[in-house]
């Protein structure tokens, strides 16, 4: 008996074997992975464009980013210029140019201005050298610390006649600062009706008019220390000194102008501006008077 034959059926392209249990993927799987290969053909997947990279990629934000960029740059330019107009930040460096050294040598001048011979201002290249390398330059380092030095003395001589009090601090404060910013607008004005061409500056005025906060702390503490007596005494002496000082400085400042200028030592113009001189120079005592006798009692 011949053998029965089994028919076998023929799969067609894309069907399954019959004869598989489970469906073989693995192709799809390979065909679906090499259709998302990048075109770079290094077998990975293109990533999505996230939202960022879009936004950077489009050319008017690009455009918006540069003109922004822009504006910030011209609003910091001019802001920076309106500040320096103002409040002239580099020129503050240099008042501030000071050490330990200079400091010292500095008091000692306030204290003995006597024994001092060469009051000149040294120059380098039509500019002044910075404080710390001469000891005749203005600087605003002492002037700001004797301010804050005052104020916390007055506040102590205030607490030990039990009379302390925020605002009776403030209002000492307040008032130095009045009379100091009084004495430059004057000594300003002043400077203007008398014509005077000089260098002196406005932060020139401003430390050479706080240097007699360092007197009147050395009268108060004194007169805390020892009585009303040995204040008379300090602060006479540093009175003294600091009128010396200002007649000795302000002189090269106001009267050298007037002999460069050809001005006769004797002319009405220069005698003018020796006045303005001794005024300024007299103020100071009574200024230092005035913001420290009621601090001693």
């Amino acid at each position: 008996m011949p053998a029965s034959k089994r028919r076998v059926p023929v799969s067609q392209p894309g069907m399954a074997d019959p004869h598989q249990l489970f469906d073989d993927t693995s192709s799809a799987q390979s065909r679906g992975y090499g259709a998302q290969r990048a075109p770079g053909g290094l077998g990975y997947p293109t990533a999505s464009a996230s939202p960022q990279s879009a936004f950077l990629g489009d050319p008017v934000s690009n455009m918006a980013m540069a003109y922004g960029s822009s504006l910030a740059a011209q609003g910091k330019e001019l802001v920076d210029k309106n500040i320096d107009r103002f409040i002239p930040v580099t020129k503050l460096k240099y008042y501030f140019a000071v050490d330990t050294m200079y400091v010292g040598k500095k008091l000692g001048l306030l204290f003995f201005p006597y024994l001092h011979q060469d009051w000149e201002v040294q120059y380098q290249q039509d500019t002044p050298v910075a404080p710390r390398f001469d000891v005749n330059a203005p600087d605003l380092y002492i002037p700001a610390m004797a301010f804050i030095t005052y104020v916390l003395v007055a506040g102590l001589a205030l607490g030990t006649q039990d009379r302390f009090s925020p605002d009776l601090l403030g209002l000492q404060a307040s008032s130095a600062l009045a009379w100091l910013t009084l004495e430059v607008l004057a000594i300003l004005l002043s400077l203007y009706l008398v014509t005077v061409n000089t260098d002196l500056t406005t932060i020139d005025l401003v430390a050479f008019l706080g240097y007699k906060y360092v007197g009147m702390i050395g009268g108060v503490l004194m007169g805390l220390l020892f009585g009303k007596v040995v204040y008379y005494l300090v602060l006479g002496w540093c009175c003294v000194s600091i009128f010396v000082f200002m007649i000795r400085t302000l002189r090269l400042k106001i009267l050298a102008e007037a002999a460069a200028e050809g001005i006769p030592v004797r002319g009405a113009r220069n005698q003018l501006r020796m006045y303005l001189t001794m005024a300024v120079a007299a103020a100071q005592p009574l200024l230092m008077y005035w913001l420290t006798f009621h601090l001693v009692r």
